[in-house]
């Protein structure tokens, strides 16, 4: 019977195409990914990886191999997980990714409360403004807006996804009024670049009543990061377009306000990704009742909803 760790050396390497990807994503040092598949064909007596120089392909009996394996391993994976505990609680390390802001603003004043309730648990939280790879990455959860769906993994809609126009008072009060999407024209813009592309996005903007019009500002500065985004029109240096996750903090302290209120740009869902295997994880199952439970108690869906007026 081959060990469980090599026939998911081999599964994890068929996935990324390379054994360092493997190791990364495993944990582990290439040299020993490599040992446990090629003992593992070597237990078999066949080939499952054609190597050269440059790339890692499957042979034909590879291919069938994994086509047979793969559903398997991720349900015993599930079942011992699933059977880790510390006196009966869910336990294990707990890798989510989510947002930097949002993370460090919704999620993490959380973290003692679900530690509290799951000790056994142990927290491997990355703050990161991305859309990562949730099951080549390994992650067992992320948290955010815009993921392509893989194979096999499940979006959970938490909140609606909305992006809101703000500025300092202070803007506001030197220059001229805005009272429509076209008077936009005429000032200055915090713009924000994409992470993933490096553009600036041309986004639409809405009412609750489906009326459309062009966002345009005049490009006075770009960042990368929309909390320093914020942090700039802080400064009354122009008007910037962040999501209402964002926004928040900023609306109730007052320090920003919201610019043409009846309008909002909708960016689809702010959701929960996770595996789709019938088996979660009891520590993956708890983390996603937990956060769901906190959505509902501090009402983030209607606060998040940029048509309810602030």
């Amino acid at each position: 019977m081959e060990t469980l760790s090599s026939i998911e050396c081999f599964v994890r390497t068929a996935e990324a195409g390379s054994f360092a990807e493997a190791a990364r994503r495993l944990g582990l040092t290439p040299a020993a990914v490599g040992k446990n598949v090629a003992r593992l064909e070597s237990n078999l007596g066949v080939r499952l990886f054609l190597r050269s120089t440059r790339r890692l392909t499957l042979t034909e009996a590879g291919e069938r191999f994994l086509a047979e394996v793969s559903g398997g391993l991720a349900s015993i994976q599930g079942a011992v997980a699933n059977l880790a505990s510390s006196q009966g609680q869910p336990a294990g390390t707990l890798k989510v990714s989510m947002g930097m802001a949002f993370g460090r603003d919704y999620i993490l004043p959380h973290l003692s409360d679900f530690l509290t309730r799951y000790p056994a648990i142990t927290p491997d939280w990355h703050f990161d403004n991305r859309a990562v790879d949730l099951i080549g990455e390994g992650f067992d959860a992320a948290i955010g807006g815009g993921f392509e769906l893989p194979p096999g993994a499940i979006a959970r809609q938490l909140a609606p996804a909305h992006r809101v126009l703000l500025a300092a008072p202070a803007y506001l009060a030197k220059h001229a009024p805005i009272a429509r999407p076209e008077d936009l024209t005429q000032h200055d813009g915090i713009l924000i670049r994409s992470p993933q592309t490096g553009r600036v996005r041309t986004w639409p903007l809405r009412t609750r009543d489906d009326q459309q019009a062009t966002l345009e500002l005049k490009q006075r500065m770009t960042m990368n990061d929309p909390d320093a985004a914020c942090h700039a029109a802080l400064q009354g240096l122009g008007i910037t377009l962040v999501s209402t996750v964002h926004a928040l903090p900023y609306l109730q302290r007052d320090s920003l306000q919201r610019v043409l209120p009846d309008w909002y740009v909708d960016t689809g869902s702010l959701s929960l990704y996770f595996s789709a295997q019938k088996l979660l994880p009891a520590k993956t199952r708890v983390f996603i009742d937990f956060i769901v439970e906190r959505f509902r108690e501090h009402r983030w869906v209607e606060r998040f909803d940029a048509r309810q007026r602030r």
